[in-house]
Parts: C-alpha cells; sequence; structure tokens
C-alpha cells in the first residue's frame, strides 16, 4: 500500500460511525467518500479490517480491559477506537508488527491524543509478544456475543447450540449465488459446489462485478437461507405473486424467474430503484411499487404473497457481524409490531385459499414463532401449512414438527453455514 495510514484513518473514520454513531457499517463504507478514493488493494484491506473488529470486538475489548488499568473516556474515548484497529491486525490478521505499531501509535498523535503515544505503543507490544496466548485463553464465542444475544439464545436453543451459533458467527461466509437457470453449467463456470437446495456457493475470491455471467444477469447474490422462502411457495408459474418488503430483490428475482407475475413493494424508493436495475440486467421484470407494505391496498388479491418482514437480521451476522452491536431488545421489542401489522395486513390482500410465506432473517423467538403463534390466536381465518422435510433437501433438521422452519448457522458447518431464518407457510379461509 503506498500510505498505509490513509487506509487506516479511513477505516478509523468508518468505525467510529459504525460503533459510536450507530451506522450501519456497509452504509459507513458506502458514504464514505475516503473509501471509494483508495485503490482496490486498500479497499479489500479495510473491508476486512472493519469486519474482522466487529466480528471479534468483544474479544478485543476483554483483552483491551485487561491491559489497560484506567477507562479511556471522554476526550480519550477515541483512543480506544484506535487500539481496537491496531490490536486486530496484531491478534487476528497477521499484519506485520511494525507495521500495526507504527500506523496505530500514529492515529493516536493525529488524534491529538499525544500524551497517549507511550500507552498505545507499551500495549501493543506487550499484545504483539503475550497476545496470541491472551487470546487462546478466552471463551471467543461467548465474548464476541452480547450479553442479550447470548441469554436469548441459551433461552431458545439451549447452550450447546447457542454456542454452535456463536461458533459459526466468527467465520466469514462464503458467497452464494442463486443462478437464473442451468445451475451446473454455473457452478462450473464459477468454480462453485451446488448445495442441496440448488444454490451455487463459492469459497474464491474475487470482485463479484467481474465473474462470468454477472454482466448478462445470469445470477445474483443470495444467500443459501434466503432462497427458501420462496420455493415454499410452490409452482407460481402464472400466479400472482405480491413479494411484499421485496428489496434487495432476490426473492423477487426467484419468483419472476420461476415464472410468477410479480408486484414487488418496498417503502424505500432508491431500493426499489436498485431492484429494477438488477432485474433489467438479468432480463426480468415485475410491477415495482414504492409503498408501506402494511397500509399499501392494490386493485385486486394475490394468488400468493412472500412476506420477509423487517427484523432484527441477527440471523445474518456471519455476514453482518455488526448488527451485533448496533441492536438490541428494544428493537426487537419495535419490530414485533411492525410484523403484526404487516402480517394482518397480507392476510387482507390473499385470496380465500391463497398461500402466504412468512420469514424473517433473524435467530431471535419473539420475531418467528411468536409472531405466527399471536397470528393464529387472533385470526382463525389463518391456518399453518406444514412444510415437510422433502421440501427442504439436506436441511430436514431445520424442520419442526409443526412444520415451520429454522435454519441456524451452525447448519451445514462442513458446507461452511447457512444463515439463520424462521420460515412459516400459511393459507387463509
Amino acid at each position: 500500500m503506498d500510505d498505509p495510514l490513509a487506509s487506516r484513518r479511513v477505516a478509523l473514520e468508518i468505525l467510529t460511525a459504525c460503533l459510536d454513531k450507530g451506522q450501519p457499517l456497509d452504509d459507513a463504507l458506502a458514504q464514505h467518500n475516503g473509501f471509494t478514493r483508495l485503490a482496490p488493494r486498500d479497499r479489500a484491506f479495510v473491508r476486512l479490517l472493519l469486519a474482522t473488529v466487529v466480528r471479534r470486538l468483544g474479544e478485543i475489548d476483554e483483552v483491551l480491559r485487561a491491559m489497560i488499568a484506567r477507562p479511556l473516556d471522554g476526550p480519550n474515548a477515541p483512543a480506544w477506537t484506535i487500539l481496537r484497529l491496531g490490536a486486530v491486525q496484531l491478534l487476528f490478521l497477521g499484519t506485520p508488527p511494525h507495521a500495526a505499531v507504527d500506523t496505530t501509535v500514529r492515529l493516536v498523535e493525529a488524534a491529538g491524543l499525544h500524551h497517549l503515544k507511550g500507552l498505545a505503543n507499551a500495549v501493543l507490544r506487550r499484545l504483539d509478544r503475550e497476545g496470541a496466548a491472551i487470546v487462546g485463553d478466552r471463551d471467543a464465542g461467548r465474548l464476541n456475543t452480547p450479553r442479550w444475544l447470548w441469554e436469548s439464545w441459551v433461552a431458545s436453543y439451549g447452550e450447546d447450540t447457542a454456542r454452535a451459533i456463536a461458533a459459526a458467527h466468527l467465520v466469514e461466509a462464503p458467497l452464494d449465488i442463486t443462478p437464473r437457470a442451468d445451475p451446473e453449467l454455473w457452478a462450473g463456470r464459477l468454480d462453485a459446489v451446488v448445495l442441496p437446495t440448488g444454490t451455487l456457493r463459492r469459497s474464491g475470491g474475487g470482485y463479484i462485478a467481474d465473474l462470468p455471467g454477472f454482466a448478462e444477469g445470469a445470477w445474483w447474490v443470495q444467500d443459501a437461507a434466503a432462497t427458501l422462502p420462496a420455493r415454499l411457495l410452490g409452482d407460481v408459474a402464472g400466479k400472482t405473486v405480491a413479494d411484499l418488503c421485496a428489496a434487495p430483490g432476490g426473492k423477487t428475482m426467484q419468483l419472476c424467474a420461476l415464472g410468477a407475475r410479480v408486484t414487488a413493494v418496498d417503502i424505500s424508493a432508491r431500493r426499489m430503484k436498485r431492484l429494477g436495475e438488477n432485474l433489467a440486467r438479468s432480463g426480468l421484470s415485475a410491477e415495482l411499487v414504492a409503498a408501506d407494505a402494511s397500509k399499501w391496498t392494490p386493485a385486486e388479491k394475490f394468488d400468493a404473497i412472500l412476506l420477509d418482514a423487517p427484523c432484527s437480521g441477527t440471523g445474518t451476522l456471519r455476514r453482518h457481524p455488526d448488527i451485533a452491536w448496533l441492536k438490541d431488545e428494544e428493537d426487537v421489542g419495535r419490530l414485533m409490531l411492525t410484523q403484526d401489522r404487516l402480517l394482518l395486513h397480507a392476510l387482507d390482500l390473499l385470496k380465500p385459499g391463497g398461500t402466504l410465506v412468512y420469514a424473517v432473517c433473524s435467530l431471535q423467538e419473539d420475531e418467528g414463532p411468536a409472531r405466527i403463534d399471536a397470528l393464529l390466536a387472533r385470526e382463525r381465518r389463518a391456518r399453518l401449512v406444514p412444510v415437510t422435510a422433502a421440501e427442504l433437501p439436506g436441511l430436514a433438521d431445520a424442520v419442526s414438527p409443526a412444520g415451520d422452519v429454522r435454519t441456524l448457522p451452525s447448519m451445514w458447518a462442513e458446507r461452511g453455514g447457512i444463515d439463520g431464518f424462521y420460515i412459516a407457510r400459511l393459507t387463509a379461509d
């Protein structure tokens, strides 16, 4: 890298926007002008640096607290964030010690914290000497999971499964791809394997837009678990299907490719524009509506509805580890109200005998089965349509005795894991 300090300064600003100001990491990256001006190699380094910091944040903070007697707060608080960047390079990224120490101390100085240069230097040099041993003695999965999440998962799944979920979050997710057609052909061209559900999984790197087939829209990026809700609508060819809360659009594209007549609805006009661009690139078409799906009332009802409701996103921590530190129990409580409104309105938009699939990429029971239980207790017109293991090849363990679906990041561990989703299939009388 031509200027190692420049990339780390950008990383510091983005990390501050994320952890101190609550901005999602992907948004902070996309909106930082300095990041977009970095060379491709430096952008890749910054992404890796930031993703690893938030993925390993609990461990990093635990180790730093053991080495620093007094808290760095108030005007000194930026030094803690800077030390996180230095620590992750020494503990997890294998950065040459002289580079990690030098650039971190220089960042402390550039932040106007000259009085902390000696502390930063001493802490980082001790991390270089003792860090591996210190980290090795600690419970990584538990430390990197906020208490509220850990306690909720233990209550829902038991401690052994909670520990397996937390361990899965420490590993970066592979690239999953949904082909429009010819999965075997594209598996060969993309150096990918075909998963039992038909998703292509690629472990190699590379810029997505440069991969074969991207420009002509032969495939799109979509986690294997995210493809399941559309599959569970069954044969949708020729049917009218509403995809509520449709962005970023992978499920809309799935449904279009399966021959459905799709109306995609999302509250964000910006995201709908992006969905339209992706549809055009793939040669697919759908009616796009920018509206609040809980209030939108079309002229006619639908044969089928897919509701991928807004949720905490805790099932996607392999891909978005910052969510663990940006969400809390209050967020889940607010989202539950939104999910209930959307479910009730979706039933109103469904033809009698039609199919409604509800999905959330959340591991929180309150956003999954609890919402369906509440709906069924209130609405006698709604009935659960059980999913069978045969409908989800390779994921029989994800199907409950009642017939709803719960995928966990610890499933398919030998294949690289899968996002956590809750899915229920309903019909209305």
